[in-house]
């Protein structure tokens, strides 16, 4: 049994045995953190991402079968397929796109730093690939999904607090978490809306269908319901219709501007925007003095929230619903000799 020095009336007072001789306490910094490992093991720990919120995952809305006919053609739709040989090349950063490797901005950049090869070779901007190519993003060999099919699309009632992203280093609740996963793909957002905006998101398998609703260029609608507290006048309406209003980001103007009524200060108005700049229709009411204090998106293009419905419930168009849209989009089904 190893001795031990009697304890001196210095160490009884100051509650126990001082530090031997010869090894003193390791310094701290200013965040009481000792120096060395312990530190770099807090800044880990500060650095690390919130642990991910578990969630319910959404309802799905069931509504009646419609009627034979269209069960028919529905089921017709779903079986057609579209021969690969038929299909023409597109550009690279497209296809990857398309096949949910990541945006089409983030593609190009991963092919100007030489980490993506077709058929062996490093690939350039501008290069176009075919069902036959084989093509490998950072070593990994990647298998490009072709429009042989029609795509699957869903509507989702976005609720507040919801944001529309895969990652979130602060571990909020994604749409992504809610939602069902899709097989041999993934669901991409058209559009996305902010935390504090609820409402309709379009979210589908096709990339080509994403950059359709999505792209400026097509100037498609966005209607939204939104509660102000205060009141535009008819000038102010007048001019946010006509001239517009100069934003940090440049003019913005509104396609229709309606009154939808309201209670006490609080007014209620239906606004049809062309464009999905960051925040919007919540800056334009600001420029007027006006405080949005809630925002619902309505209707997408030609779809429109439907009135059934709910909060964080999700609905999924039938065949013959994505082939109508598909033509609104000026998109080719499957099958369809038709070119573009």
């Amino acid at each position: 049994m190893k001795k031990t020095s009697p304890t001196s009336k210095r160490e009884w007072r100051d509650g126990g045995r001082s530090k031997p001789a010869g090894r003193p306490a390791a310094k701290k910094n200013l965040s009481g953190s000792p120096k060395g490992k312990p530190a770099r093991q807090a800044a880990q720990q500060e650095a690390a991402p919130a642990p991910k919120t578990r969630v319910a995952k959404a309802k799905k809305l069931v509504v009646r079968n419609p009627n034979q006919k269209i069960m028919e053609r529905a089921r017709d739709l779903k079986e057609q397929r579209s021969n690969l040989d038929s299909i023409e090349p597109v550009r690279l950063q497209k296809a990857l796109a398309a096949s949910g490797v990541g945006s089409r901005r983030e593609m190009e950049a991963w092919i100007e730093q030489g980490l993506v090869t077709v058929n062996g070779k490093t690939a350039q901007l501008g290069d176009k690939v075919s069902p036959e190519d084989q093509v490998v993003v950072k070593g990994n060999v990647i298998k490009l999904k072709w429009p042989d099919r029609l795509p699957r699309i869903i509507l989702y009632y976005k609720q507040e607090g919801e944001i529309v992203s895969r990652d979130d280093p602060q571990g909020r609740v994604s749409v992504f978490d809610r939602l069902p996963q899709a097989a041999s793909s993934r669901w991409v957002a058209i559009g996305r809306l902010d935390i504090n905006t609820s409402g309709l998101l379009i979210l589908t398998t096709s990339g080509e269908l994403v950059n359709r609703f999505a792209h400026p260029s097509f100037e498609v609608e966005r209607e939204y319901a939104v509660r102000v507290l205060g009141e535009l006048s008819v000038e102010q309406m007048r001019m946010l219709t006509g001239e517009g209003v100069m934003l940090d980001d440049g003019l913005a103007v509104l396609e229709r501007i309606q009154e939808q009524g309201g209670e006490g200060a609080n007014k209620w108005y239906n606004v049809v925007i062309k464009e999905g700049r960051n925040r919007e229709v919540r800056r334009i009411f600001e420029s007027q003095g006006l405080t949005v204090s809630r925002l619902v998106r309505v209707g997408f293009g030609p779809i429109g929230l439907p009135n059934r419905l709910k909060r964080g419930q999700f609905y999924e168009l039938n065949p013959a619903e994505v082939a109508g849209v598909m033509r609104w989009a000026d998109m080719r089904l499957p099958g369809d000799k038709r070119r573009r």
